[in-house]
């Protein structure tokens, strides 16, 4: 049976409300970021080339420039076209810029001062606003200015090579766009930060966010391992995660997802196998013992977990107290029951896409919750609208569309 249809939240709550956003991203670290400023309440004003973000081109797709990917990344906002080489776009950028209390873009800062939005020449506009800049490298090291994408700062990272360690195989990237995704977050950390620091001091400020060291720190805080100290006492990676049995445990009929992580948690296992006698074995022993052993632990466990059904290790583990969980597919974890139980994937009736499935924002708030209200804008669907808003009178805006500043478009 189908989701019931869900319906947009007319009233904002959010935290951000009477927050403006000015969303000069593409792709989806800078979209992702402002998404989540847009969920908390944000205005967020998209601005996009007249080809339009590239990933509105990503299929599948209803209508030309609604892509499945776009329509993850863009909802609560207003989409203009602007042409940022002409001097009208730019003018009308600058005007966006002074009435924003946040821009944030993710193209290289140099990239930025030849559109003639420098942070200094924002700042002349607007001397409170926050300039986010979330790109590749930081400006002051030697990879400045390099291109930046996921794969490439998951291989710069060491991702692909801590899988090979792990599989014996050839390198493999993450098959989730976990760069983007996690520096996406650490890009609306430093917006709600620098909002805070504005609200006590009244001083806006440029951040870089960089893909490159935020990365690096999300991989080093797990894999630096012996190489801590100095000098090291040992080799670098978290031997468990990188553990060739560390994977979900193949069962007679399928595979499950167990973690036997405490004292506690092994004790309760060796009792539901009958293997009482390993509570005090030297692989096994504490903590310390089975991370020295790790690869022989899981690999005991792997064997075990072949030997019986799915149902029969879950029953038993869940009367343990085991940690357990389903293997999803990514089809079966659009139908899983808690997801379907808590409405974390609402349906809308988009005006021109049909019903189209959203992921829910994260979390239950008591005084300011976020939500969705409004779904993924065609290409320049908000362009006279916002135009209007800046004091473009409806002669000045055919105009600007006649000489390709903006373009317009929306439900047809």
């Amino acid at each position: 049976m189908p989701n019931p249809t869900a319906t947009l939240t007319t009233e904002n709550k959010g935290a951000l409300a009477g927050i403006n956003v000015l969303d000069l991203t593409s792709v989806i670290m800078g979209p992702y970021c402002t998404q989540l400023l847009g969920d908390m309440g944000a205005d967020v004003i998209k601005v996009e080339t007249r080809d339009g973000d590239n990933m509105r081109w990503v299929g599948p797709m209803v209508s030309p420039g609604m892509g499945h990917i776009h329509l993850h990344l863009n909802r609560n906002k207003r989409s203009i076209v602007l042409d940022l080489k002409q001097a009208e776009g730019l003018e009308a950028c600058l005007k966006l810029a002074a009435q924003s209390d946040v821009l944030v873009y993710n193209v290289r800062p140099q990239s930025m001062a030849r559109l003639g939005l420098s942070y200094e020449a924002v700042r002349a506009v607007n001397p409170k606003i926050i300039y986010i800049g979330a790109f590749g490298y930081a400006e002051k090291g030697p990879y400045a200015g390099r291109p930046a994408y996921d794969d490439l700062i998951q291989g710069i990272t060491g991702i692909p090579s801590l899988s090979q360690r792990q599989t014996g195989r050839l390198p493999r990237y993450a098959p989730v766009t976990i760069g983007d995704r996690s520096v996406g977050l650490h890009a609306v950390n430093a917006v709600l930060a620098a909002l805070f620091h504005r609200e006590r001091t009244g001083i806006g400020q440029a951040i870089e966010v960089t893909m490159f060291e935020a990365l690096s720190q999300f991989v080093l805080g797990d894999h630096m391992g012996g190489k801590t100290f100095e000098p090291p006492l040992g080799e670098t990676a978290y031997a468990r995660l990188i553990a060739p049995h560390r994977r979900p445990y193949q069962t007679s009929d399928g595979f499950l997802c167990v973690l036997i992580y405490n004292d506690k948690h092994w004790g309760a296992f060796f009792d539901a196998i009958g293997r009482a006698d390993l509570k005090t074995d030297a692989c096994f022993k504490d903590h310390s013992a089975r991370a020295a052993n790790i690869n022989e632990v899981y690999e005991f466990v792997a064997a075990t977990i072949q030997s019986n059904t799915t149902a029969f290790w879950r029953a038993l583990l869940e009367k343990a107290d085991i940690p357990v969980a389903t293997m999803h597919s990514i089809d079966s974890l659009l139908e899983d029951e808690h997801l379907q139980a808590t409405g974390f994937l609402p349906e809308f009736d988009h005006p021109t896409e049909g019903r189209i499935r959203a992921t829910s924002p994260i979390g239950e708030w008591s005084e300011t919750p976020p939500s969705i209200r409004s779904l993924p804008a065609h290409l320049g669907e908000h362009s006279r609208e916002i135009l209007r808003e800046l004091g473009y009178g409806d002669e000045a805006i055919e105009g600007m569309v006649l000489r390709g500043v903006t373009k317009v478009g929306g439900a047809k």
